[in-house]
């Protein structure tokens, strides 16, 4: 890389530095979005005992999913946990810790880590498990409990287009998570459909300013559709 140009040549120069006990903070929203290439290489680097923080964890052989399968991954910071029959079996069996968080709430966590704060009071969650051992405090007659923000070693995530500096355009639902999740990672590496030079995307249309970008990556991606369903012939 040279001056503002973050593209990498390779997923493993895209994911240098990545070490056992990380914390990886992954956009995405099912597998809308998803950097499955970077994951791939996460995969394929062995390392071990990492947090993942994601709203879900991918599917039996797809996305997240795939870090189940030699036990890469010791603690999952996420949302929704329904789709993934090994992440099931792991969690009964004492294997894999989890930490079922709001997603309302994972999506601020993220936010705010990228704003440079460190906790934030939320109405959600007040009553319930999620609360407990946590500081809670009322503001105009209604409680709150205070979250603290996430901050991730790497962050990872999908965009569809980004120019040389990073500047870069979510396509529809792949808005969710992953611009919150560029944020919130000390390293934050971006894979992307295509890669154009800078100015040749509309300004008003930036989703992540390249500001928040540390390497990019331009790949080929399945897309693969989570739950197809399709009317009787």
């Amino acid at each position: 890389m040279a001056g503002l140009d973050k593209v990498v040549g390779s997923y493993e120069e895209a994911m240098a530095g990545l070490e056992d006990g990380m914390t990886i903070i992954a956009g995405g929203f099912g597998l809308c979005g998803i950097p499955e290439n970077l994951i791939a290489q996460i995969k394929k680097t062995g390392v071990k005992d990492l947090t993942i923080v994601s709203n879900n964890c991918g599917v039996d052989g797809f996305g997240l999913g795939i870090l189940l399968e030699d036990k890469q991954v010791k603690k999952m910071v996420s949302s929704y946990v329904g789709e993934n029959k090994l992440f099931e079996q792991q969690l009964l069996a004492g294997e894999l810790e989890v930490e079922l968080t709001p997603q309302g709430t994972l999506a601020e966590k993220m936010r705010a880590a990228g704003a440079g704060i460190p906790a934030f009071y939320t109405a959600t969650g007040y009553g319930t498990e999620i609360a407990k051992g946590k500081d809670t405090r009322e503001f105009n007659g209604r409680p709150y409990v205070l979250e603290e923000s996430i901050k991730g070693d790497f962050a990872i995530v999908k965009a569809w287009k980004a120019d040389r500096h990073g500047n870069a355009i979510y396509r529809l639902a792949a808005q969710n998570f992953n611009p919150m999740a560029a944020t919130a990672g000390k390293i934050t590496v971006m894979e992307v459909e295509e890669i154009v030079e800078p100015g040749e995307l509309p300004v008003d249309q930036i989703h992540t300013p390249g500001i928040y970008v540390d390497r990019l990556i331009q790949g080929t991606f399945e897309k693969r559709i989570e739950q197809r369903t399709v009317r009787p012939s």
